[in-house]
């Protein structure tokens, strides 16, 4: 009897078919065998401009950057220049008075004299 149950028993074997994963593994990335992959295939032209527009949008942002840098730059140069203009108004203006150009002219010794006559009209007859 015992060996009638081994004669009647089945052994079964399940065959496990490999699991087809639909991004792949690791082993599926090392040997390539994911790139030739249908899906991936097909959503090619999409990757591709996704990666397109991964470097636009990483350009534009070092491009900002550098507009950012400039336009700091330029803005504390414009407030030297300023600062050094309103300086040179102000003593041009200093020197420019009455009393500082008559200093001057005395300091180098030009030899002329300030005018204690009032102007006068001259008038042409015609």
């Amino acid at each position: 009897m015992i060996g009638d149950k081994k004669d009647n028993v089945e052994f079964i074997e399940e065959k496990q078919e490999p699991k087809v994963s639909r991004f792949g593994s690791i082993k599926d990335l090392l040997d390539g065998s994911l790139i030739a992959n249908d899906f991936i295939v097909k959503q090619l032209p999409y990757i591709v401009f996704l990666v397109a527009l991964a470097f636009i949008y990483i350009a534009n942002r070092y491009h900002a950057e550098k507009v950012v840098r400039t336009s700091i730059e330029l803005s504390k140069e414009i407030n030297e220049l300023r600062a050094e203009a309103i300086t040179t108004s102000s003593e041009l203006m200093f020197i420019s008075k009455q009393s500082e150009v008559a200093k001057l002219i005395e300091e180098r010794g030009l030899g002329l004299k300030e005018s204690v006559e009032p102007p006068r009209k001259i008038v042409i007859e015609k």
